[in-house]
């Protein structure tokens, strides 16, 4: 059994990125691909959404403000119609207590406000990821 576990641990995580920021979405990518993981990324929450449902990450980052469909109502999605869905971690420069309070309310494993120092995400990444 200890076996099946090393080799489960040993797999390269597959995280989806959801921000509609070109920025933010490479410094992440390169940051993530640096220690092994395989990046899939999506701009907008409706591609988020499809491409969780045909990809099934490990783990999704995402961003709260984005065009056609906002974090929260991926979230929400997310963990309404998953039997197994992914970890998810929301980011935000929005400083609003209750939009946490919210996101926490709806199932989110992590929630992170922007400009964030890099190190933070990764220990939340390898944290969620059981690294």
């Amino acid at each position: 059994m200890a076996k099946d576990t090393k080799a489960e641990s040993d797999k390269k995580k597959r995280i989806l990125l959801v921000d509609d920021d070109a920025e933010i979405i490479e410094s992440l990518r390169l940051a993530l691909q640096a220690k092994g993981h395989e990046i899939l990324v999506a701009r907008d929450g409706n591609q988020g959404l499809a491409i969780t449902e045909r990809e099934d990450p490990d783990l999704v980052i995402l961003d709260m403000m984005m065009p056609k469909r906002s974090g929260f109502l991926v979230l929400e999605k997310l963990r309404r119609t998953r039997e197994n869905p992914p970890r998810i971690i929301m980011i935000t420069a929005n400083e609003g207590s209750r939009h946490k309070a919210y996101a926490e309310m709806l199932g989110v494993d992590d929630y992170i406000r922007k400009p964030f120092p890099m190190d933070r995400l990764m220990a939340s990444v390898d944290r969620l990821l059981g690294l």
